[in-house]
């Protein structure tokens, strides 16, 4: 019950501070990190969580399946197909460079085996459009910069999924496993995807019987109720739950736009809590002995990551091939260490590998270090561009000017 009052006093405390946090550099997402970490063993000592506590492996299940079926329904085949080549070079191109530099340097700056470092670098490739909230709603902002960040980030999550998977499985500890295991995960991958295809069919064609249908205040309660049946369903069967969720709410907002629009509000705030809670028990994680154990060769690699990798694969593959100079290093800077890096980070944590301690000190404290440096900087970057308005809550012309991916940023400003 401590760790329910906690997290309703730093919720409290995070929407009391979210006006100043829009037009500063704090963030929601680094005061329930703070207060994660104040309310631990490390400091106050208020609650006792570790790695192996039930509670983590739940809240990061429940948050990671919230967040990824949110991000599936922001997907817009249409807007896809209209403008696709910068958001696929960026996750075709730029993905792999900087999962590739990122194995790299902690191989040799750690000491890591192969297998390990890249699956530090699958951990750490997803980027979340949150920490570039100032950047992504503003009309101000070109439109190709806020689409190329929004898409990437919203796809790239779903991408690394299997990638960290099947890596994870590749770094087993006995020899034979990791085929075994790999042989079971892409079953599991399939049978998620097959679920988050066939599920909203299902669903998008009952709606259609003449004699059913959603009265218009709990029409938002149906993406819900899919939602739920879909993550017990793979649950009960051992489908992947997470590419089930993205794939679910991507195939729901193409087969019912309305639906889409009426879960907007709802999905949001549940997926934020998921989030906040996840990131309370991260933060709760980061205790001094965490930062203690990383070599000087980890923190060397935490900063290239920060400042090198992901600035030169965007940098280097032809992404923005028609964008001015401040826009491909607003785009090449803006590659922050999200929520699903935590979620990622937590399952090497649990999964048993040689090295997961290892790997895991190293991409939790990437992800701090990057909540820390991309939320500071978001609005003087986006000062660049002449945006004045930071208060993170557009004006009815804006959110009437702005489509439905490009507003996202500003309705999750500074989370």
């Amino acid at each position: 019950m401590v760790l329910v009052v906690v997290f309703g006093v730093a919720l409290l405390i995070a929407v009391l501070l979210s006006g100043l946090a829009a037009r500063t550099v704090l963030s929601t997402s680094f005061l329930f990190l703070v207060g994660g970490a104040l309310v631990s063993d490390g400091f106050l000592g208020l609650i006792h969580i570790t790695p192996d506590s039930d509670i983590v492996a739940v809240t990061a299940d429940l948050a990671l399946f919230a967040v990824l079926f949110t991000d599936g329904m922001h997907v817009s085949f249409s807007q896809l197909r209209c403008a696709w080549r910068n958001p696929a070079r960026a996750l075709g191109l730029g993905m792999p460079l900087a999962c590739a530099g990122m194995a790299l340097i902690t191989h040799y700056l750690v000491g890591l085996d192969w297998t390990t470092s890249f699956l530090v670098g699958a951990v750490l490739a997803p980027t979340d459009p949150v920490f570039a909230s100032a950047i992504v709603g503003r009309k101000e902002v070109p439109a190709r910069l806020r689409q190329l960040l929004n898409v990437e980030s919203g796809i790239n999550d779903g991408l690394a999924l299997p990638v960290v998977l099947l890596l994870i499985a590749a770094a087993g500890p006995a020899a034979g496993q990791g085929q075994t295991s790999g042989s079971r995960i892409a079953l599991e991958l399939a049978l998620g995807l097959a679920f988050g295809v066939l599920l909203p069919l299902v669903v998008n064609g009952l709606v259609r019987f003449r004699l059913l249908g959603a009265e218009p205040k709990l029409q938002p309660l149906l993406p819900l109720a899919t939602g739920v049946i879909l993550y017990a369903l793979c649950h009960l069967t051992h489908a992947n739950p997470y590419l089930a969720a993205f794939s679910a709410g991507a195939v729901l907002a193409s087969l019912s736009p309305e639906s889409k629009t009426a879960f907007a509000s709802l999905g949001e705030s549940l997926a934020e809590l998921a989030k906040f809670a996840a990131l309370l028990i991260f933060g709760a994680l980061l205790t001094p002995q965490l930062f203690g154990d990383l070599s000087l060769g980890g923190y060397v690699a935490v900063v290239l990551a920060i400042v090198l990798i992901r600035p030169a694969s965007l940098l280097l593959s032809p992404v923005g091939a028609h964008f001015d100079r401040r826009e491909k290093l607003a785009a090449a800077w803006f590659g922050p260490k999200g929520f699903a890096s935590v979620v990622y980070g937590l399952l090497v944590l649990q999964s048993g590998i040689p090295q997961a301690e290892q790997a895991y000190t190293l991409s939790a404290v990437c992800i701090a270090f990057s909540i820390v440096a991309h939320s500071s900087t978001d609005v003087p970057v986006a000062r660049m561009f002449r945006v004045n308005d930071l208060v993170g809550i557009p004006d009815v012309a804006d959110a009437e000017s702005n489509d439905v991916p490009e507003q996202r940023g500003a309705d999750r400003a500074r989370t």
